[in-house]
């Protein structure tokens, strides 16, 4: 098959066939199991560019330390007051001069369509490492693969997502990756953070979906608990984000109710959603999680790069 990712933009999640997800999972084996002087070869030379405009501690890490496994380099903004952002610069001029500089660019803005406006600036090709509060589609692609290497498979799970609803992006991205897939999906919020009717209308057709106001009733059939952090700098009246601030927490309590089997999964950083008592049980996948992170998106990067990279 070739190579569907070469020199292409990843905007979203909702682009990939379930062959893409495959093609993506299939290259970070293929990266796992390579011995660092070949997997050296695949960026050699080449540049990344990052420009972040709001935090992320495993997104650009991740993202650099991907970069350099393959033998490139990476350059970029993650602090707008050291960057011409300060003074004013466009997002427009600021894709463009560093269009000029790099091979691939990494961009995360708190506008929706930021990403897919980036993408049709810029010559080179576009990863979405977030925009607003619409998608993070590599961060489904690792949720995926995280799901795909801890259960052996996706198909026939019972998976719930638990929290932010209305303000995660990660959520969207994941439950439009998992369409590909035939789960069944309980999504778990309180009434203020419920999803967005309007952002998964064609998602109903694709995927058994059941929502809840409580977690306790549905976890004994649960196969992963993906638990994700209240946004609180997305909440228009913080006051509304204090009604809701803690209303989910998981703990060993809550895992004494759950399969023995069943994985917590965080896209992180966490608050106060899962207790640090679970970090000790075998349940507790998210640090994993991160860590897949790193090699799904150096195989991202790969394909990306190189026509034929294996």
């Amino acid at each position: 098959m070739p190579n569907p990712f070469y020199d292409r933009d990843i905007v979203s999640i909702r682009d990939f066939t379930r062959n893409d997800l495959e093609y993506v999972f299939s290259a970070t084996d293929k990266i796992r199991s390579l011995e660092a002087s070949e997997k050296s070869e695949l960026g050699k030379g080449r540049t990344l560019g990052y420009i972040f405009y709001e935090p992320s501690t495993r997104t650009r890490m991740s993202f650099e330390a991907a970069m350099a496994s393959l033998g490139g380099s990476s350059i970029g903004i993650s602090d707008l007051k050291s960057s011409s952002v300060e003074k004013g610069e466009s997002l427009a001029d600021t894709i463009r001069v560093i269009d000029l500089y790099s091979d691939i660019i990494v961009l995360r803005h708190p506008m929706d369509g930021s990403s897919r406006f980036a993408a049709e600036l810029s010559k080179n090709p576009v990863i979405n490492a977030g925009s607003g509060s619409e998608e993070h589609p590599t961060q489904a692609l690792l949720d995926l693969y995280t799901i795909l290497k801890e259960k052996g498979r996706i198909d026939g799970l019972s998976i719930a997502i638990v929290g932010d609803l209305k303000y995660g992006r990660t959520v969207y991205s994941l439950l439009y990756g998992l369409t590909n897939y035939k789960v069944n999906v309980h999504l778990v919020a309180p009434p203020l953070l419920q999803i967005r009717k309007e952002s998964i209308y064609e998602v109903h057709s694709k995927l058994r979906i059941q929502e809840h106001s409580t977690l306790d009733e549905i976890l004994p059939e649960l196969d992963v608990i993906y638990v994700t952090r209240i946004q609180k700098e997305r909440f228009p009246d913080l006051q509304e984000y204090e009604k809701v601030r803690g209303t989910y927490t998981i703990d060993t309590s809550t895992l004494a109710k759950a399969k023995p089997d069943v994985s917590v999964m965080h896209p992180l950083p966490r608050m106060d959603e899962i207790s640090h008592s679970v970090d000790s049980t075998k349940n507790a996948v998210y640090f994993r999680q991160a860590g897949y992170g790193k090699e799904l998106r150096a195989a991202v990067l790969a394909l990306m790069l190189n026509e034929k990279p294996f």
